[in-house]
């Protein structure tokens, strides 16, 4: 059985009827918005944010469920389909999960308008509920996504980060929203504050860790959907990069700082960057610190009871850092 599979095991009916909630939580008046939410939903990825969203709430609960906790899931996946939506528009990418994005199909216009429908689909789905506990969970991660956005354009443009930048760039880029997805998770059953923050605070570990996996696909030959060094050409600074920046001669940082700034787009330079990378300890390192998110996030699990929904996201931390794609 493969691990998604495995995790989903005792959330199974749930995710079922989940995907019926979703859908309907998009519909619309206006024909052309349920053509496109239609072709979004028939092209979901892997669904981990809500299978975050209902392990985390029957871990808390000891297996309890409340509907508020479908609203949650919804929520969220109202949000992040929206952040990627608009962010196809702002990458100018035409493909997504393999499949057209929707400025592609729809040019950029409708993307945008469909984007800031489906976040206030989201945002009403809380309020009309008075689920303002959940809304305030994702109006922060919200807020942080864009602010992590914004603060790696205005550092690529130096290339100045520092490893405690970068670490807070893939907080607010990535983390906060899987960090959102464990607190909600908490809060749609449970009202004990500080173990919703303990959730929340998992869900971030977690994301750091993912998003340490997706830097190191960069120095991989892995068939992951990109290309081997996308992240140089695209002149990011991921933790490999930031070690080796750190940790070597004057003459080698500055051949590295031009290569990424001024040869980003010449192969062979790229690859140059990428071995020298390997040579000086770059990986290791980042896979010791994303080691290190992964036993934190485990020692938070260990507090609660066994359970099926613990086992399960024990399955997800380690799959987290072990996935191939």
């Amino acid at each position: 059985m493969k691990p998604i599979e495995q995790i989903k095991q005792p959330i199974l009916q749930e995710m079922e009827l989940f995907e019926s909630k979703f859908r309907e939580s998009m519909v619309s008046k206006v024909p052309l918005l349920n053509r496109i939410t239609h072709y979004i939903v028939r092209r979901k990825g892997k669904q981990m944010r809500p299978m975050f969203v209902f392990l985390v709430a029957k871990m808390v609960s000891n297996g309890n469920f409340k509907e508020r906790t479908y609203r949650g899931a919804s929520i969220i996946e109202l949000i992040h389909t929206a952040t990627l939506v608009h962010d196809d528009v702002v990458d100018d990418s035409n493909r997504r999960r393999g499949f057209f994005s929707i400025n592609a199909l729809w040019k950029n216009k409708i993307a945008v308008l469909v984007g800031d429908f489906l976040l206030s689909k989201g945002l009403l789905l809380s309020i009309d509920n008075n689920d303002f506990d959940i809304l305030k969970l994702i109006s922060v991660a919200v807020r942080e996504m864009s602010e992590g956005e914004l603060l790696q354009i205005e550092k690529a443009r130096k290339l100045d980060i520092t490893e405690d930048i970068y670490f807070e760039i893939i907080r607010q880029k990535t983390a906060t929203l899987i960090a959102a997805c464990c607190g909600i998770g908490a809060a749609s059953v449970i009202s004990d504050v500080e173990e919703i923050e303990k959730m929340r605070t998992f869900g971030e570990l977690i994301g750091i860790a993912f998003q340490i996996k997706d830097d190191l696909f960069d120095y991989t030959d892995a068939k992951i959907g990109k290309p081997t060094g996308i992240d140089i050409k695209e002149q990011k600074m991921t933790l490999p990069l930031i070690y080796t920046l750190n940790n070597c001669s004057k003459k080698d940082k500055k051949w590295l700082i031009n290569s990424v700034k001024n040869h980003n787009k010449d192969k062979k330079r790229v690859k140059e960057v990428i071995s020298f990378v390997k040579e000086k300890g770059g990986i290791e390192y980042t896979i010791s610190k994303m080691e290190e998110y992964k036993i934190k996030a485990l020692e938070i699990l260990n507090t609660y009871p066994d359970s099926p929904y613990k086992e399960s996201l024990v399955i997800m931390v380690n799959y987290v850092i072990e996935r191939k794609i």
